[in-house]
């Protein structure tokens, strides 16, 4: 085990795919270790016979059709009118319709990348400063990962074998908190540096603007109401949600045409790809893991170490923050699943917790240097140098790290909704 962790931390160095490094790396133990070689083989090809796994590219497929069919210029503007008049207002709206755009995204890229171009445009033709735009994009768009539904949830579950509904419903309340902290310091800063603010809308612009953005609130809702109703799983709500977008591209605001479609299908293909080889390959490296019985090993360790369950569990979040600073999110989820989850219920986190806590640690990681994936996208979409984009960024860690204690240690931020909506687990 301990030849196999060091060859996969080297290969990490070498700019291999990581699934070529998982799947080299399981290969080897089941290799050293005499076990037959069709195992990998065996355990890689049942990984993706998942229908958990389906929710994936029907999730994704529905990301890249909203953020062409002219919704998020609608969700910024219902935003922009409900909450432009506080101070600050753009930054505001920013945040709320990053938590609108959430329940249709699913992830903190589509969200910073389809968001991110309208509203740093809004913010600049009105005077904020580009450090400023561009640090509340980065940050707001973490809140899309969170907010179901979310495709980190979809392949943590599969990972984890836990309940995607149950995570869906159980990163509501931490999405909000997010959202309201970000508000908070938006509010400090704008009246610091005076920022402007929009007219108080009359009930005719609300009205507009909702009306424009009604059809694509009401995905999120569809989606809940299946779910809850029983009409359809979890899994069977991502194929309604990109059926709804399909609708919507196509019929309702008519922004996109058939001739875009293979070019969207064949985008999803492509992200899909990627996906299915990580959870293929991960897969086999957590059997090999578990065969190792290296979580056991972790889990002994660290309660040698300390029997705090409070030290414990800030440990494994700095580790967590730490890993989400140089790894893909996916990926991250994927290795570290098999590894933390067993120690985190074994100190008395509900599993519904302990994935949460460990998606929005991941997920802070996309907006920390050094590799932080949507402070890159953010910077290409402003032209502003990645190291001002970073620099104006990192305050807004601070409320995040504090929803992310909250998480920690309070475990009805993370399970109330989910008992209320399926039973104590």
């Amino acid at each position: 085990m301990a030849i196999t962790l060091i060859l996969f931390v080297v290969l990490l160095f070498t700019g291999l795919p990581l699934y070529a490094n998982l799947g080299f790396c399981s290969f080897l133990f089941v290799f050293l270790n005499d076990f037959v070689p069709i195992t990998v083989i065996q355990k890689t090809t049942m990984a993706a016979n998942s229908f958990t796994l389906l929710a994936a590219p029907f999730f994704i497929l529905m990301g890249n059709i909203m953020n062409t069919s002219g919704v998020t210029k609608r969700m910024f503007k219902f935003a922009n009118v409900l909450v432009g008049n506080r101070p600050g207002g753009l930054g505001h709206a920013n945040i709320l319709a990053s938590v609108l755009f959430a329940g249709m995204s699913g992830t903190a890229v589509a969200d910073a990348g389809g968001l991110g171009a309208i509203e740093i445009q809004a913010m600049r033709d009105v005077g904020y400063d580009d450090d400023f735009s561009c640090a509340v994009t980065a940050a707001s768009s973490v809140v899309g990962p969170i907010i179901p539904p979310s495709l980190p949830m979809v392949i943590l579950a599969v990972s984890a074998e836990a309940s995607i509904g149950r995570l869906f419903l159980g990163g509501v309340i931490p999405g909000i908190l997010m959202a309201v902290s970000m508000m908070i310091y938006v509010s400090y800063i704008a009246h610091k540096r005076s920022y402007p603010r929009n007219p108080k809308p009359t009930l005719k612009e609300v009205w507009v603007a909702f009306k424009s953005a009604f059809l694509a609130l009401m995905a999120p809702i569809i989606l809940f109401a299946g779910i809850f109703s029983g009409v359809f799983t979890p899994t069977e709500a991502a194929v309604v949600a990109a059926l709804y977008s399909l609708i919507l591209g196509f019929f309702i605001y008519k922004e996109i045409s058939f001739k875009e479609l293979p070019g969207l299908i064949m985008k999803t293909i492509e992200t899909n790809g990627v996906v299915l080889a990580l959870v293929m390959t991960a897969s086999i490296f957590g059997w090999v893991l578990s065969v190792a019985q290296f979580p056991q090993a972790l889990s002994h360790f660290l309660l040698n170490l300390t029997q705090s369950r409070f030290l414990i569990i800030l440990i494994i979040n700095a580790l967590l923050l730490f890993v989400g600073m140089f790894m893909e999110g996916t990926a991250a989820i994927l290795i570290l699943t098999p590894i933390l989850i067993p120690v985190l219920t074994n100190v008395g986190l509900d599993l519904t917790q302990a994935c949460l806590l460990m998606i929005l640690n991941l997920m802070i990681g996309v907006v920390t240097p050094p590799l932080g994936v949507v402070l890159f996208v953010v910077s290409n979409i402003a032209k502003v140098s990645f190291e001002r984009v970073t620099k104006a960024t990192l305050p807004f860690l601070i409320p995040l790290l504090v929803v992310l204690v909250l998480v920690s240690f309070i475990p009805a931020i993370t399970t109330f909704i989910p008992n209320l909506a399926f039973g104590a687990a």
